[in-house]
């Protein structure tokens, strides 16, 4: 995805980072599987596929470094994972990215929609705090599984 792969160039440029194959291929990873919340180690055997010679320190550090960028979102969903997915293009994008979560197969759906916002903004005129941003996380049961238990 040349494409992509100029986005993500110019991204890593933006915030004064060399352009190295690693990092624009774990942001290839992410991008290219939106909703699916990837572990560290499910990233780096998509990534050896392509690039056989990366170590997993190697993928581990990449992964801290656009994490704390910003450039990727870090999660924890409960499931005793830290999961990453890529970041949102914008802040007001990621604000309203929430996760629900099935108790029974364990599948995590992402959910586009802001819930909070009558209550941020109750409490930005009630105690003059400006909510930035929230994770919003839904616990209960998919449909598929409500399906097969009835």
């Amino acid at each position: 995805m040349p494409n992509n792969q100029e986005q993500f160039k110019d991204l890593l440029r933006t915030n004064g980072l060399k352009v190295t194959y690693q990092r624009i291929a774990i942001l290839e990873v992410l991008s290219n599987r939106p909703g699916e919340h990837l572990t560290a180690e499910e990233i780096y055997d998509l990534v050896k596929a392509e690039y056989p010679d990366i170590g997993l320190a190697t993928v581990y550090r990449t992964i801290q470094l656009l994490s704390d960028l910003n450039l990727i979102d870090k999660l924890n969903l409960d499931d005793g994972y830290v999961r990453y997915e890529i970041g949102r293009k914008n802040r007001e994008e990621c604000h309203h990215h929430h996760h629900l979560i099935c108790l029974e197969c364990g599948n995590i759906y992402a959910f586009q929609d802001d819930l909070l916002e009558n209550l941020e903004e109750r409490i930005k005129e009630t105690l003059g705090f400006e909510v930035e941003d929230h994770e919003v996380k839904l616990y209960g049961h998919c449909k598929e599984c409500i399906n097969e238990k009835a």
